[in-house]
Formats: structure tokens, C-alpha cells, sequence
């Protein structure tokens, strides 16, 4: 077995990826990932469908083998310990394990018994789950009669029953209403100011803002790694918002224009993203004239806070330049 690197078995280091690679024949799925995650720190991988998201997480899990690089779970190699790291963490995949003819209940001491939690610990530890998910009422009711965010708080407390140190969640909050978005991520962080590290993928960007660091990732590749004040911070000043008639046809004009990075509809407005040089009023005066001369005359403009979605556009298309 391979020792893990400087670090990797710090007390203040929960996982530690480096140069991670997974192959899929001819397809590259995740690209020389490398990055650190702090114990007790909420870290989330933030991307579009087929940014790599799940096979990381599955990496991480120790359920899919690297083709190169390696991961340290709590000190514990995932090349080569694949077995040996799974004690330490709980893995909630999108599609999570509930047996649906058994009841709330029953599902938690179904896996109580899978991750050998003791028995005189499990009465106690339920009554906890129980309080904390709020499924208390409902602990008699078969899973699969439980609406879909009830199913996720369900899926989540079985992930927790054997008090993991680390947490993978695989978009915990895909396709569940914005209610139960919303109590999802308060279970989250309340598990976070116990102690739990929490690695969460999302393809919400408004959902990037309740992570404590964020890395970026599209096609397999690491754009940027920053807590999402500094990553929106680096775009001050560098965004314009129009609203006029059609925003499509204001998007094909401008998304070529000198001076814009790139340009997207966001509902009835269009964003623009500048490049970092130049003089950005002047360059908004520009843009002004261009839709005029088009005939989309700007109905009402406004400089926005940059949101993650901005940021990820940005990112994106400053990538392509480099290619």
C-alpha cells in the first residue's frame, strides 16, 4: 500500500484528493482532480449533468475505482483501501437504497443492522434520527408512501444511523420541491455544527451558497475552488443586466461582441459577462448602442450581484479561450 501524502492524515484534513482520473473506455469522466477538504467543513462539487460529479463521489465512496491518482478518506487510501474507508463514511446516492414495503422504521433498523450499529445504541440513536428528521409521525408509514423530499430526510437518516465522520451526498436535493430543498439543507447544516464533513454535489447554482468552499467542475475538470463569496467577488463590475423585447435575439447580438465573454437569458433579462480589462461603462455604453443600431432598444438596465450562475458562465467560457 502506497503512504498517503503530507496532510492526508492530518487531524484537521477529512479527505484529501490528488490527481484523481477516471477513464470510461474512451471517455475521460473526472480529469486530474486534486483538492482538500477541512473536518466539519460543508464542501460542495457544483456542475452541470456530465461534469463528473457522481463518479468522484463514487471514488470517494470507494465504489468505483480510479484509473489514476488517488483519494484519502480519513486517512485511508480508495485505491487501495477501498473496503477499509467505508466504516468511516455514508454514501447517499441519488437513487439511495430504501426498501419500499418496509416501513420508516423499519428501513432505519434495517440499516442499523447492515453498518452493525449496537444494540443497546439503537433505541437512543433512532429517537435522535427520529427528532432530527422530524419523521417521528410518520415512523409507521411504508417508505413508499412517503412523498419525495420525506423519502430524502428518510434516506439521509439511514445514511446517518451509524454516526458516520464523513457524509457523500449525491445531489440531495434533485427533483424534491423547493419546501423540502429547503429542510433538506437545514438537516445538512445541522449535521455540519456537530461535526459531520459533508461532501454534496449540486446542479442548483442558487444551491452553491450554502456550502462553506465550492468546487467548480465541467466535463470532468476543476474551473475553480473558492468559497462562493470570493468566486462571485471576482466578477464585480464585470456584469450588466438589460432587459428589453426579446432577449434571445439581444443574446445573439451581444454574445460576439468586443469586450463580452459570454452572454445569457436569465427569464425576461439578459446578462452579460465582460472580460476583466477595459473600462466597463464604457463598454456597456457600446453594448447599448449595439441593440439600439439592431432595433432592441434597452428597456431597463441594472448592475446585478453576480450569482453562481454567473460565475460558472464566466468560468465556462474563459476555459474555452484557453483551449
Amino acid at each position: 500500500m502506497n503512504s498517503p501524502p503530507a496532510g492526508a492524515r492530518s487531524p484537521a484534513i477529512a479527505v484529501r484528493v490528488n490527481s484523481l482520473r477516471r477513464e470510461f473506455g474512451a471517455v475521460v469522466a473526472v480529469d486530474q482532480l486534486s483538492f482538500e477538504v477541512r473536518r466539519g467543513e460543508l464542501f460542495g462539487l457544483l456542475g452541470p449533468d456530465g461534469a463528473g460529479k457522481t463518479t468522484t463521489l463514487r471514488m470517494l465512496a470507494g465504489v468505483l475505482r480510479p484509473t489514476a491518482g488517488d483519494a484519502w478518506m480519513a486517512g485511508i487510501s480508495v485505491a487501495h483501501d477501498p473496503e477499509g474507508v467505508k466504516p468511516a463514511l455514508a454514501y447517499m446516492s441519488q437513487r439511495f437504497g430504501l426498501y419500499t414495503d418496509l416501513t420508516v422504521r423499519e428501513n432505519l433498523e434495517f440499516y442499523a443492522d447492515l453498518y452493525e450499529v449496537p444494540v443497546p445504541e439503537r433505541a437512543a440513536r433512532l429517537e435522535r434520527l427520529f427528532r432530527f428528521s422530524n419523521l417521528e409521525p410518520f415512523q409507521n408509514r411504508l417508505a413508499g408512501k412517503l412523498s419525495g423530499g420525506m423519502k430524502q430526510k428518510l434516506g439521509l437518516s439511514c445514511a446517518l444511523v451509524h454516526e458516520p465522520e464523513i457524509l457523500l451526498l449525491d445531489e440531495p436535493t434533485f427533483g424534491v420541491d423547493p419546501i423540502s430543498r429547503r429542510d433538506l439543507w437545514i438537516l445538512v447544516h445541522e449535521m455540519v455544527a456537530r461535526g459531520v464533513t459533508v461532501v454534496a454535489s449540486t446542479a442548483y447554482m442558487d444551491e452553491a451558497e450554502r456550502f462553506d468552499r465550492v468546487a467548480v467542475l465541467d466535463r470532468g475538470r476543476m474551473l475553480a475552488l473558492d468559497t462562493p463569496a470570493r468566486l462571485q467577488a471576482r466578477l464585480a463590475g464585470r456584469i450588466g443586466a438589460f432587459r428589453v423585447g426579446n432577449p434571445r435575439a439581444a443574446r445573439a447580438i451581444l454574445e460576439h461582441a468586443p469586450g463580452v465573454r459570454a452572454a445569457a437569458v436569465f427569464g425576461a433579462a439578459l446578462h452579460v459577462v465582460m472580460v476583466p480589462d477595459g473600462d466597463p461603462a464604457a463598454r456597456l455604453r457600446d453594448l447599448y448602442a449595439r441593440l439600439a443600431a439592431a432595433g432592441h432598444p434597452v428597456l431597463e438596465t441594472s448592475p446585478p450581484e453576480p450569482s453562481m450562475e454567473d460565475v460558472f458562465i464566466d468560468l465556462v467560457a474563459a476555459e474555452a479561450e484557453t483551449r
